[in-house]
C-alpha cells in the first residue's frame, strides 16, 4: 500500500496491488519484439508529422501562415500531452479487462489516431487542422502512457535496463524511418498522413497480438472515492523525493540537449559562417551520428547496467558527457564542434541516457499501484526540455551575447543534470 494512503488516514481506501507476472527465467523475445515494433509505430508517424508532413499540408492550405501554425502547433500540442500522459496512464492503472492493464488503451489510441492523420489529409482549414494535431496529441498518449508502463508491469527489476534500451531502439529506428519515410511525400503530404494512419493504427494491436498480457478481469480495485482520485490521478506525495529529483534530473538533460538540436542550422550559418549547401552537409553527418551513435551506446549501456546493478552512475556519466560535449562548442569557434558535439553529445551520452534512465525511473516510482501515471508524469520532464530549451537559446541570443552564451548555459544546466541524479539515493 502506498504511503499516501496509509491506514491511519480517515480517508484512507485499500489500494490492491494487481499480482505482479512472475520474473522469468528466459529472456522474453515475443515482448522485446512488441514494444520495438510499438515504439517504433507511434513514433514514426509523430515525427513525420510534425516535421514533414504537416508542414507540408500547411504550405497549400495556409503559405503565409505557415511558420505562426507550427509554432502554434507546438505549443498547444505539447500543452495537451502533458495532461493526456498522466490521465492515460492513471486511467490504464484502473483497468480491469481480458487483454489486460494496458492493451485496450493503445488499441483505443492507435485507431483515433488514425482517424485523426486521415481528417487532417482532408481539411483545409488552419483551425481545424490545429483543433485535429491536438486530439492526436492527446489519444496518442494513450498509447505511449500504457506502452513505457508495460515494462514494469512484466520485466524484473534485474533485466529493465536492457529493455529500456530495447525501448530506446524502437525510437531510433522510429525517428530514422519517419525522416527517410516522410522525405517520400513532401509534394503529396496527403497520401503519407494516410500511410503513416495506417502504420500508427497498428501499432496497439501489434502490441497486443504480439505479446498478449494476461488477464486481470478478477483483480481487485480500489472504490472510486476522493481519495482513491487524489491518489491515482495526482502527483505523488509521500515517498516520493527520489521522483522528484529523477524528475528535475531529466528535465535538465533534456533543456540542455534541446538548446542546441533546434538550432543546428542557425548555429552553423550565423555562429559559424558557413553556406546553407554546407551546413546541409554537416546536419546530415549529425543526423547519421546520432542515429547509429545512439542506437549502438544505447544498446550496450541498457544491458550493462544489468549486468553491474547499477542505474544512477551510467545516467549521471551520460549527464557529465554532455556537459563535456556543450562546453566542445563553447570553447571551439570551428564548424568541426558539430561534428565532436554530435559524438560526444547526441551519440554517447544521449544514447546512454534515453536507455538507462528509463530503467532509473522505473526504480524511483513511488507505488507499483500507479506506476503509468507516474511514468506519465516523469514524460512530462522530456516535453518540457523539449519547450524550454529552444526557449533558453533564444534569450541568450537575444539578450546575453549569441551563442556562446547559450552553450555556456546549456553546460552548466547539464552538469545541474549530473548532481541532481547523483542525489537520488534508492539507486545505484
Amino acid at each position: 500500500m502506498s504511503a499516501a494512503l496509509s491506514s491511519s488516514s480517515p480517508d484512507a481506501v485499500p489500494t490492491p496491488t494487481p499480482p505482479v507476472t512472475p520474473a522469468r527465467s528466459r529472456f522474453d523475445v515475443r515482448l522485446a519484439i512488441a514494444i520495438v515494433i510499438g515504439n517504433l509505430l507511434w513514433i514514426a508517424p509523430f515525427i513525420a508529422g510534425i516535421s514533414v508532413l504537416v508542414p507540408a499540408r500547411l504550405e497549400v492550405i495556409a503559405p503565409d501562415q505557415k511558420v505562426a501554425v507550427i509554432a502554434t502547433l507546438a505549443t498547444t500540442g505539447s500543452v495537451v500531452a502533458l495532461v493526456a500522459n498522466i490521465v492515460f496512464g492513471a486511467l490504464s492503472d484502473r483497468t480491469r479487462s481480458r487483454l489486460g492493464r494496458r492493451a485496450p488503451w493503445m488499441i483505443l489510441g492507435s485507431l483515433a489516431c488514425a482517424v485523426c492523420f486521415w481528417a487532417i489529409s482532408a481539411v483545409g482549414s488552419v483551425v481545424a487542422l490545429v483543433l485535429l494535431w491536438c486530439t492526436f496529441q492527446f489519444f496518442l498518449n494513450a498509447i505511449v502512457a500504457p506502452l513505457i508502463a508495460i515494462i514494469p508491469d512484466r520485466v524484473p527489476e534485474a533485466r529493465r535496463g536492457t529493455f529500456s534500451a530495447i525501448y530506446g531502439v524502437g525510437s531510433t529506428l522510429g525517428g530514422g524511418l519517419a525522416g527517410i519515410v516522410a522525405s517520400r511525400f513532401v509534394s503529396d503530404p496527403r497520401a503519407g498522413l494516410v500511410v503513416f494512419g495506417i502504420a500508427i493504427a497498428l501499432a496497439g494491436p501489434l502490441v497486443a497480438l504480439i505479446a498478449p498480457d494476461r488477464s486481470n478481469r478478477d483483480d481487485p480495485r480500489s472504490p472510486f472515492t476522493r481519495a482513491t482520485i487524489l491518489h491515482q490521478f495526482s502527483f505523488p506525495r509521500h515517498g516520493a523525493r527520489d521522483f522528484y529529483l529523477a524528475l528535475t534530473g531529466k528535465l535538465f538533460f533534456v533543456l540542455a540537449l534541446y538548446t542546441v538540436t533546434g538550432y543546428q542550422l542557425y548555429i552553423l550559418t550565423d555562429h559559424y559562417g558557413l553556406g546553407m549547401a554546407a551546413a546541409g552537409g554537416i546536419i546530415a553527418t549529425v543526423a547519421a551520428i546520432q542515429t547509429i551513435g545512439s542506437l549502438v551506446s544505447g544498446s550496450l549501456a541498457g544491458p550493462l547496467s544489468d549486468r553491474l546493478g547499477r542505474r544512477k552512475a551510467p545516467v549521471v556519466g551520460a549527464a557529465l558527457l554532455l556537459a563535456l560535449a556543450l562546453a566542445v562548442l563553447f570553447l571551439w569557434h570551428d564548424s568541426n564542434a558539430m561534428i565532436v558535439f554530435a559524438v560526444l553529445g547526441l551519440g554517447l551520452a544521449f544514447g546512454v541516457f534515453n536507455s538507462v534512465d528509463q530503467a532509473l525511473n522505473y526504480s524511483v516510482l513511488p507505488d507499483p499501484d500507479v506506476a503509468a501515471k507516474d511514468l506519465g508524469i516523469l514524460n512530462m520532464a522530456n516535453t518540457g526540455g523539449q519547450i524550454l530549451g529552444p526557449l533558453v537559446m533564444a534569450l541568450a541570443i537575444s539578450s546575453l551575447g549569441g551563442y556562446g552564451a547559450g552553450f555556456a548555459i546549456s553546460a552548466v544546466i547539464a552538469l545541474l543534470s549530473a548532481g541532481t541524479i547523483a542525489m537520488i539515493r534508492g539507486a545505484r
